[in-house]
């Protein structure tokens, strides 16, 4: 079966390299130009008031600004298994999104972990990375996780683990292929997914087989936030870190997965929002040059533009494609069934 992804950029370089316009509802969305692919991007009226927003973190504008394209969003194509257990707490509970055309079997499977501070977030609220996912050919396992205070670190990158050797043994079920497996996570989830994949100390005994990682606007390195607080705007006492990491900040260094990489390289694309908050920003450029250099790695750095942190993840199946074209792509050049 022709990979998704790639008959989506076949048909993408098929049309003109110039800035076009498409519709989408009755919604104009301005399509932009990126190596010779088009995307579309946010309609104009929602790129301008996340332009004017500027580089916040603010959920009440997202929601306002998001809620009537995702009451839209399309859930067609799509079977959905809810709260299947993965673990042994009660958070350990993953929604999995299945393609419907033609039952599809050995499907490519993404491993998906929410956002929300460490200490917040649920499945739920990121049903639109499912629909998309799976409507495109992806068996998308959207998993809670243990939050802090509560449970603290390493829980997060000890449950990514635990997810991992849930699908690698029951994916097939719902249509996977547990030799394709991809690890996204956004936000706290993205630093649960680094440490989880870049530290060896939390690898399954068997080793951990995967087709690739994807980093959205990640905790990299919390020891940097600790010390920079005052350039980046941090708030002391931090509510999202401290919740997480806690008090002892002479362990910071010990905690932060930039200093901890030691696993063998595998693919990894590595984003952050145009509009991100600046710490954010900042971290993706040193976990990238941290692979690069010291690590062996050779992972993709790219930019969502148009968006800021929360918005960038409330823009998928709404028609913007603004990040999830950069996904597409990494996936497509590196599914291992392809190769």
């Amino acid at each position: 079966m022709e990979n998704f992804i790639s008959r989506r950029w076949k048909r993408a370089s098929d049309e003109s390299a110039d800035a076009t316009a498409i519709k989408l509802g009755a919604v104009k969305v301005i399509v932009s130009t990126a190596q010779h692919r088009t995307y579309a991007g946010p309609p104009p009226e929602i790129a301008q008031r996340i332009r004017a927003h500027g580089s916040v973190l603010d959920m009440a504008f997202t929601q306002s600004v998001y809620a009537p394209l995702l009451n839209g969003q399309r859930r067609d194509g799509v079977t959905i298994s809810r709260d299947v257990v993965y673990g042994n707490d009660p958070r350990h509970r993953v929604d999995v999104y299945q393609p419907q055309a033609t039952a599809a079997k050995n499907c490519p499977v993404m491993l998906f972990l929410h956002g929300g501070g460490f200490v917040r977030g649920d499945k739920a609220e990121k049903e639109n990375i499912g629909q998309y996912f799976a409507r495109n050919g992806f068996v998308v396992a959207m998993a809670n996780y243990r939050l802090a205070p509560q449970h603290t670190w390493p829980s997060g990158a000890e449950d990514a683990i635990t997810l991992y050797q849930w699908a690698t043994s029951n994916v097939a079920q719902y249509g996977g292929d547990a030799a394709r497996i991809y690890m996204v996570g956004e936000s706290a989830g993205a630093a649960h997914i680094a440490t989880a994949t870049l530290v060896r100390r939390f690898h399954p005994a068997s080793g951990l087989h995967i087709a690739g990682a994807i980093l959205i606007s990640g905790v990299y390195d919390v020891e940097l936030e600790l010390r920079a607080r005052r350039q980046f705007g941090v708030a002391t006492p931090d509510p999202r870190n401290e919740p997480y990491f806690g008090s002892d900040f002479s362990r910071y260094r010990e905690m932060s997965t930039i200093q901890l990489i030691d696993a063998a390289p595998f693919p990894v694309l590595i984003t952050y929002a145009e509009l991100d908050l600046p710490q954010m920003q900042v971290q993706a450029g040193g976990l990238f040059t941290s692979l690069v250099t010291k690590h062996g790695f050779d992972p993709d750095l790219q930019i969502v533009r148009g968006h800021n942190h929360l918005t960038q993840l409330y823009s998928v199946n709404t028609g913007d494609e603004s990040l999830t074209h950069l996904i597409d792509e990494f996936l497509a050049k590196h599914d291992v069934a392809q190769a």
